[in-house]
């Protein structure tokens, strides 16, 4: 018997099938109600005719996770003059910055985000984005996380202090910073951190005439990322002895983003000794 013959003579309903096309861009992006499409494209996460391409897509998914982690952060500080602050570090493009500011900031009326980079170029873009979009509680400073700490420009203190993807020393400048000022929350995404993994190989032959631990970071690839792991093993140990509460996670899948890991650190003032 053939096909048509086993439904009735009749050809199957509805055609081929084909997978549904999503009703919007919004729907498309699995954007959030009343996020900005304009800010998005003027991002360059999406073309002007609203399209995306695979680069953009991971990027959107790494910093919209990262937003939704800060925003519960967000709304625990305690109510005080002016709302809360915050300072993100190496904010390059502030794809952090503005996309915060459009969640929650925006939405709330109050608040600052100060954003800390080094590249001039970048800042001075930043600057002209938030003026169009009127994005008036923002903030950008062409300063390293390490010269942050004692810019005139930032309050004595910041409520929460970021750093999507600071390159290497700089997320420990970033973690000096929100301790001197203070911070309540310090949420990090770490970076090719460079500065063990140099410790490592420069005694390495004679490491590994002394102990078969060395083989742990015999191979570059294996130096690379034990030096990687140790240093935020550091990082963890750090905040804790200063009083901070630490979570480790992924920030998302790892088909995304090789820097992945995502550490939260909430103060309580309760200080680990054995950290």
């Amino acid at each position: 018997m053939n096909k048509r013959a086993a439904h009735g003579g009749q050809k199957p309903a509805g055609g081929p099938k084909h997978a549904e096309k999503p009703a919007s861009v919004a729907e498309a992006l699995e954007l959030r109600e009343g996020q900005s499409i304009e800010l998005l494209k003027e991002l360059h996460i999406l073309t002007r005719d609203g399209r995306i391409n695979q680069d953009s897509r991971r990027k959107l998914k790494q910093v919209r996770h990262l937003v939704q982690f800060i925003t519960p952060l967000l709304d625990e500080l305690p109510a005080h003059e002016g709302g809360p602050t915050l300072a993100d570090h190496g904010a390059g493009k502030s794809y952090l910055g503005f996309m915060l500011y459009d969640a929650w900031f925006g939405p709330q009326g109050r608040g600052t985000i100060y954003g800390i980079e080094t590249r001039e170029e970048l800042v001075e873009r930043s600057r002209a984005l938030a003026g169009r979009l009127g994005f008036e509680r923002m903030r950008f400073l062409a300063i390293s996380a390490a010269d942050a700490r004692e810019a005139a420009a930032l309050p004595e203190r910041i409520d929460i202090v970021t750093a999507l993807h600071a390159c290497d020393t700089a997320t420990d400048d970033a973690i000096a910073f929100g301790l001197a000022k203070q911070a309540r929350a310090i949420v990090l995404v770490p970076c090719c951190q460079a500065e063990v993994a140099a410790c490592l190989r420069q005694s390495k032959a004679l490491q590994l005439a002394r102990t078969p631990l060395a083989e742990l970071w015999r191979h570059p690839l294996h130096t690379r990322e034990l030096g990687s792991q140790v240093t935020n093993v550091l990082r963890c140990l750090y905040l804790e002895a200063a009083g901070y509460s630490v979570t480790v996670t992924e920030l998302v899948g790892w088909e995304h983003s090789m820097k992945n890991e995502l550490i939260v650190a909430r103060f309580t003032g309760h200080k680990k000794r054995s950290a």
